[in-house]
């Protein structure tokens, strides 16, 4: 391809992102080469722009249709569909666990930034009981999903070196639509979505909409456990030279905490959750003075709160393009859990008289056959703050295009936790707490207790600059540099005695970079190279769960080398993206129970990802992504030598999906998806094997007249009883999380032109 028809194209892309409202509908390409065209912001300075094919990275698209499909259950289980992603959303809508390309952790989700319009929603990508998806629901108002893995990740934006996922919002356009979806299922599920947008005046535009929901959620909880209902409003005006966006979600959604449950016990299996209306109000004793509280563990894991923010988009004098791309998000992310400690066991070990139980609630006598378990009432109370602002300047000199950045953001987190609070209860859903057990009845509880309050704030400033150097018509060459200066101001009341026993005042800076070459073989084919060296700086829960062995701070700071080698191809039928990984991660930590002991190593890994997908004329169109990855911890003072845990070898989805016309108005598209993972270790010791499974989902869509769309979508179409996870706080007792049983779910939705 002729060099200047390449930088003419690069540059009118720019603009379009720059200046034209993305509709509300998706609209339909009529080039022969359209899928050369599609332009990803992910990864760029200020989110200004590339076409997807002359990415020196790896990124992958999902949109409104493709989420549509795979009905994702919450907004984690979505990132199944990423390549290099390894996704535990077995949890329920929140308390996910993400991994990336074989990236150490020992839960929750350390190495992903989930974005909204190009802005990180929380900077920090987890604290103890809060990870990135746990503030964000997925409904109608999104109209795509960019997702990044390495690449240039480590120099823009909040420069996270591992995943970061860019959700794009729907916009109005000239023409009012609207789209009312009603959802029900098998499990009682009522759910109501609606989206309307268009023109409130010239050049401005808007887009609102939102659902309301309510069930007892996939495993029974014999009450509505997961109810919610979210708001998003999105305006934009146009200028003659520019563009600005406005958005503001308002969220109050909260489910059940699903939790590793007893392998061993004969009735428990995926349908299985210990919440019920038995156990669901409880009360715990906590600080100094054992002071007594009720709570309702009903209440799950949730968020209350708001993510608003906005950009504005301007074509300078000279040639000159400024993005600057802002955040602001508040609110409360609690979590209610009731956690099982250790493994099972039976009445007649821990009664008082070693034959019998009297259940709490009831008054059932429950002989010494009973499986019982100590389940801790865990209370975390969480509010939390951020602020970001990416503001970024662009401009092309002859053959090099360059951008210069400065990413702000600070970061707050209010703390109370009190964990622990064990108790025996009967293993069964719902089951009661009991009496005729001594420690059940003594404000002291039948193990640990561990309670907090805490404050902590974080600010963060870096300036980065990127460049891209055309050296020939099919060559581009890209290089990227970030100072980032981290601060962090923390102190903790352990034990709730009103003094503080912790605090931090730290300062650190570090300078990552990035370079990766991009070879255009054809029009529609290229290969690229790229390399890159990244932070993960720590915030909170690092220096409390840490505190002894690695106070100075410095220690806590890991250290992410990535390399990447990648192939693609993209025509009117196919995109195909193969892309070989190798990475090293240093300085991680791993703490199992929060105040426990922590162990710190190094992580190397390696593998190839694909992301391919297919469409016929025929109506005929398949997607494939898959992963192959080795790991080995190659620093640690008990565990070298071994896998990381909980990271597969491999896993691979293939979803095939067949459109035809039934009549002149009337089309219907059928759709699979089949899942296959391999064995995985459940802890760093590799003494925990949690076995692979596969995994059907099947659906379909009719569209019996314009506008109205029946959909129906089957979740583990044959109640696979795969695992997801061992038991993260006792890696050897016979606990596990199963992934979702079947279940299936109707929609019908109407669509107003």
């Amino acid at each position: 391809m002729n060099r200047s028809f390449r930088i003419t194209l690069l540059s009118s892309a720019v603009c379009i992102a720059l200046n034209a409202p993305t509709v509300f509908a998706q609209q339909t390409p009529t080039t022969d080469d359209a899928n050369t065209e599609v332009i990803v912001v992910s990864g760029t300075p200020g989110g200004a722009g590339i076409r997807k094919i002359d990415a020196s990275f790896a990124v992958t698209n999902i949109d409104a249709d493709d989420i549509s499909r795979l009905a994702p259950k919450s907004t984690a289980d979505l990132f199944k569909a990423i390549p290099g992603v390894w996704s535990e959303s077995s949890g329920g809508e929140s308390g996910a666990n993400v991994f990336v390309r074989g990236f150490p952790g020992g839960g929750d989700a350390p190495f992903l930034t989930i974005s909204l319009e190009g802005s990180p929603i929380y900077p920090a990508p987890t604290l103890s009981f809060l990870e990135n998806s746990q503030m964000f629901r997925l409904d109608e108002t999104i109209e795509t999903m960019e997702a990044l893995r390495g690449g240039p990740n480590p120099v823009v934006s909040n420069g996270q070196p591992g995943l970061t996922t860019n959700f794009r919002l729907k916009r109005g356009s000239e023409y009012t639509e609207a789209l009312a979806k009603y959802t029900t299922s098998d499990y009682g599920l009522n759910r109501v979505d609606v989206v309307m947008s268009g023109a409130l005046d010239e050049d401005l535009y808007y887009m609102v909409g939102g659902y309301v929901k309510s069930s007892p959620g996939i495993r029974d909880a014999g009450f509505q456990s997961e109810q919610g209902h979210q708001v998003t409003l999105n305006i934009t005006k146009v200028f003659e030279r520019g563009e600005l966006n406005l958005y503001t979600r308002q969220t109050d959604d909260h489910g059940t905490w699903y939790l590793p449950t007893p392998l061993n016990v004969e009735g428990v299996d995926a349908s299985y959750t210990q919440i019920g209306v038995n156990n669901r109000q409880a009360t715990i004793n906590y600080g100094a003075d054992n002071t007594e509280a009720a709570f309702d563990f009903g209440n799950g894991r949730g968020w209350d709160g708001h993510v608003s923010g906005g950009s504005l988009k301007l074509e300078l004098a000279n040639d000159w393009h400024l993005i600057d791309r802002f955040n602001y998000t508040q609110g409360q992310a609690n979590t209610y859990g009731l956690v099982p400690d250790g493994a099972a066991t039976t009445v007649a070990d821990v009664a008082d008289d070693g034959a019998t139980a009297v259940g709490a609630v009831t008054g059932t006598e429950y002989d010494g056959n009973t499986a019982v378990q100590q389940i801790g009432r865990w209370v975390v109370l969480k509010d939390v703050f951020a602020f970001t602002n990416d503001f970024a300047v662009s401009k092309q000199w002859g053959d090099i295009d360059t951008s210069f950045g400065i990413y702000t953001a600070t970061t707050k987190s209010n703390d109370w936790w009190s964990i622990g609070n064990q108790a025996y209860y009967v293993v069964e859903p719902g089951g009661e707490l009991l009496t005729g057990i001594a420690c059940n009845s003594s404000a002291d509880g039948c193990g640990w207790n561990y309670d907090i309050d805490s404050v902590g704030d974080a600010t963060t400033r870096a300036f980065y600059a990127t460049s891209s150097y055309y050296a020939s018509d099919d060559i581009q060459i890209d290089l990227g540099i970030r100072h980032e200066t981290h601060e962090v101001a923390y102190s903790v009341d352990e034990g709730l005695d009103g003094e503080t026993n912790k605090a931090v005042d730290f300062d650190a800076s570090k300078v990552s970079w990035t370079a990766g070459i991009n070879y255009a073989l054809t029009d529609f084919s290229g290969i690229f190279l790229r390399f890159n060296r990244g932070y993960k700086m720590p915030y909170f829960d690092d220096f409390r769960d840490n505190w002894d062995a690695f106070s100075g701070g410095e220690d806590l700071i890991k250290e992410v080398s990535q390399g990447e080698f990648g192939y693609k191809y993209m025509n009117d039928s196919l995109q195909f993206f193969a892309t070989a990984f190798a990475n090293e991660v240093k300085g991680d930590t791993f703490v199992a129970v929060p105040g426990g002991p922590s162990e710190i190593l190094t992580n190397q890994a390696y593998g190839i990802e694909f992301d391919t997908n297919y469409e016929h004329d025929s109506g005929f169109a398949v997607n494939l992504n898959a992963t192959v990855q080795e790991t080995e911890i190659t620093a640690s003072a008990t565990n070298e030598g071994n896998e990381a845990q909980r990271q597969p070898g491999w896993q691979v989805r293939v979803t095939p999906s067949y459109a035809f016309d039934i009549s002149d108005d009337m089309f219907m598209t059928l759709y699979a998806t089949v899942s296959a993972v391999d064995d995985r270790y459940g802890n760093n010791e590799n003494t925990v094997v949690l076995e692979g499974y596969e995994k059907v989902d099947v659906g379909m869509t009719l569209e019996p007249t314009p506008g109205l769309t029946l959909q129906l979508s089957v979740d583990n179409l044959t109640d696979s009883q795969g695992i997801t996870e061992g038991d993260p706080r006792s890696a050897d007792a016979p606990n596990g999380r199963y992934i979702m049983p079947r279940s299936a779910k109707l929609s019908v939705s109407y669509m107003l032109f």
